[in-house]
């Protein structure tokens, strides 16, 4: 059993707490066949970082207004596809045993679809949500956690992130954090080379202890 003391959790949210992959698979398949390119590579390109970056590099092109047009667009198919967003192993749990001024999302969907699939998914809302709109750069950077560690009165230092896309994992670690990895979406070879400090099925192979004298979380690994 591997034991991780911190001061909080970050969480990405689709992938790790949100199963919305075969939503995301429907509507980034839609865009590539409307714009003549291969689906599957795009879905690959596509995860873990907000859609606006994945339309700018395919399609670069296009005009501003053209660009914002095509990502409510985006958002809007994605808020309307809901079929299949269900919570991932673990997460419910996980969420409702953490004190809620200890955890943060990070996530690269606007904060229209994060709540939308929160709320689907049936998990409590987080006192501290980052999304697309609230940082100027998306996943790799490290800003979203950047902002969801300051959310939370915190130095990264001291916060745990929680992943599931490359691009998320080297956001976590360039931002000061430590960095639990799921296999849900890549496989190790691909969570280790972005730098995982660990890797775990779901997150129903992590569980809470709270240290009361020094007021640290203690995240317990186990498969």
């Amino acid at each position: 059993m591997t034991k991780i003391k911190c001061l909080g959790v970050l969480f990405d949210l689709d992938g790790v707490l949100v199963d919305s992959t075969p939503a995301v698979a429907r509507c980034w398949t839609k865009w590539s066949l409307r714009h003549g390119f291969v689906p599957d590579e795009v879905v690959r390109r596509a995860h873990g970082r907000p859609s606006t970056a994945t339309m700018r590099e395919l399609l670069p092109g296009l005009s501003e207004p053209e660009h914002q047009a095509a990502d409510r667009e985006m958002e809007r198919w994605e808020i309307e596809d809901l079929d299949g967003v269900v919570p991932l192993p673990g997460a419910l749990q996980l969420l409702q045993a953490l004190p809620v001024e200890r955890w943060a999302i990070g996530t690269s969907c606007t904060r229209p679809l994060a709540e939308v699939r929160i709320r689907a998914a049936g998990l409590p809302m987080p006192l501290r949500l980052v999304t697309a709109a609230d940082v100027r750069k998306g996943k790799p950077d490290p800003e979203p956690y950047l902002k969801g560690a300051m959310s939370l009165g915190l130095a990264p230092a001291d916060c745990v992130v929680v992943e599931d896309a490359p691009a998320g994992i080297r956001a976590g670690k360039a931002s000061g954090g430590s960095v639990i990895a799921v296999r849900t979406t890549a496989d190790d070879a691909e969570l280790s080379a972005a730098g995982a400090d660990w890797i775990v099925k779901d997150l129903d192979s992590v569980r809470l202890n709270m240290l009361p004298n020094n007021h640290h979380l203690e995240l317990l690994l186990g498969e």
